[in-house]
């Protein structure tokens, strides 16, 4: 989690309708994309962390994940 915000996110505004202009809908898009590339970022960091500090656990949850990948039906 960021030092800058403990709490979670920020809160924002109320969220785009759909039924406005494109000019008014692109700076909340643009924002929500840099909110998602900071979670992700965030995400990989922990993942990351987590292997350094724990490779078996580590190791066994990645395993776990690709057999649940192999065994998902479309």
């Amino acid at each position: 989690m960021s030092p800058q915000s403990p709490s979670g996110p920020e809160p924002t505004g109320p969220e785009p309708t759909g039924d406005g202009n494109a000019d008014g809908e692109s700076e909340p898009e643009a924002a929500r994309r840099r909110r998602r590339a900071q979670f992700l970022r965030e995400l990989n960091e922990a993942k990351a962390l987590r292997e350094r500090v724990k490779p078996r656990q580590a190791r066994a949850a990645r395993m776990r994940q690709q057999m649940r990948m192999r065994t998902f039906r479309w």
